[in-house]
């Protein structure tokens, strides 16, 4: 009997949770652990929302098995969004099928397009389900070097040359995760005539689309042709800080949707239905509390900035998302992303996550959450200033347990 299973070995040691496990035996020495590493929203869930959820919920049929492609309302309250937001016009039952987050998307969308021996084009660094979600179904990475959309982009034509077999999709996310970088519509125009000059698919993450502090991030989507070859998911995690009642959807191409749909339609119901109809409550609803929590990010985004920056730690303004890709300080750098984590979290308690979580090009950074208040922010600011004027070969804590 074989020890190992063969999708088990395809994947590696789950990076972030070494830094989780540190986190869990110091808070439970006592230690107030500053969590800036998990992107897990703690703003609350408009009441609105919660309010229709909990009036569904009293219905009896509500109760029973859902729809695995999604609610009729959800899918045309999703059309709606994009037409208001992108211009793009969509078929509620052609282009649009809800997933358990986009996560869950992404990673059925995988099963569903990929097979052993296929070649995948991803970023890197990325988000990781974008590498392990296709490797999980059997297919092969061809990885390039992603600091910036720019960079993503002109090592694209060379991998896609050099790959064999030729691959059979690119992996897009902007605003990314973890770099927080943007793409603007001239980037998705050029995607999309790459891709269809050497017939692959474009698979986009645009989980972070409604969290910008500049211009409003575009769609793949908008760009002419894109419907021949593109599909993208989303979710209303971070948008409407609804991350615990997992709800997404992907829209785009109808026969990467129909793909989608028929592998999820194997393996679930569905959302529970008063989760789909709050969720369609968000989209078509009032969208100020949209703007409301844009503008807590925003604000914590300067805070950390400008209180990390005074405590000697260089981190560059992200112009999206609910994160900052941090550099290591020069005299950390050699100690890599987790070892750096680690120390970070035992002796300042303050968590990030490893920039080697997110792929090899990304060790020498770490990814920093706007996941805490601005007092919180602040003072994880003070214990990462002791941190860095202790330097690098400093064993002890900088805090006590009790600070």
């Amino acid at each position: 009997m074989k020890l190992e299973f063969h999708k088990i070995r395809r994947l590696p040691p789950y990076v972030f949770e070494q830094v989780n496990r540190k986190a869990a035996e110091l808070r439970a020495a006592g230690a107030d652990i500053i969590d800036l590493g998990m992107g897990n929203p703690d703003l609350p869930t408009p009441k609105h929302i919660i309010d229709k959820l909990c009036e569904t919920a009293y219905k009896p049929k509500a109760n029973r098995y859902s729809a695995s492609r999604g609610i009729p309302g959800l899918r045309r309250a999703a059309a709606a969004y994009y037409d208001r937001r992108f211009g793009v016009e969509l078929d509620p039952n052609k282009h649009i099928v809800a997933t358990l987050g986009s996560k869950e998307g992404f990673a059925n969308l995988a099963q569903a397009i990929s097979a052993p021996g296929d070649v995948i084009i991803a970023p890197n660094p990325s988000y990781p389900l974008h590498t392990f979600g296709f490797l999980i179904a059997g297919a092969s990475m061809r990885h390039i070097k992603a600091n910036s959309p720019e960079e993503y982009l002109a090592g694209m034509d060379k991998a896609i040359r050099h790959s064999v077999p030729k691959p059979t999709a690119m992996v897009l996310c902007y605003p990314a995760n973890p770099t927080a970088q943007v793409a603007d519509l001239d980037f998705y125009k050029e995607a999309v005539r790459i891709a269809k000059q050497h017939e692959i698919w474009i698979l986009s993450d645009l989980a972070y689309t409604e969290i910008y502090f500049d211009d409003p991030p575009p769609s793949v989507l908008q760009v002419e042709g894109a419907m021949d070859i593109a599909i993208e998911t989303t979710s209303l995690s971070k948008t409407y800080a609804m991350a615990g009642w997992r709800m997404g959807f992907a829209a785009g191409n109808e026969r990467l949707v129909a793909a989608l749909a028929r592998v999820k339609s194997y393996l679930d119901y569905g959302a529970f239905t008063p989760v789909q109809v709050a969720a369609a409550a968000a989209l078509n609803g009032p969208q100020e509390c949209v703007v409301e929590m844009r503008e807590i990010y925003r604000s914590r985004r300067d805070v950390l900035i400008e209180s990390f920056t005074r405590a000697g730690w260089e981190v560059p303004s992200p112009r999206a998302s609910m994160f900052a890709w941090a550099p290591i300080p020069e005299e950390f750098r050699h100690l890599g992303s987790l070892e750096f984590s680690l120390r970070l979290i035992e002796q300042a308690h303050v968590a990030v996550a490893p920039g080697a979580g997110f792929g090899e090009y990304g060790d020498g950074h770490v990814r920093i959450a706007l996941v805490e208040n601005e007092q919180r922010i602040r003072q994880a600011a003070r214990n990462i200033r002791r941190f860095i004027e202790a330097g690098p070969n400093n064993s002890e804590p900088v805090i006590s347990a009790g600070e």
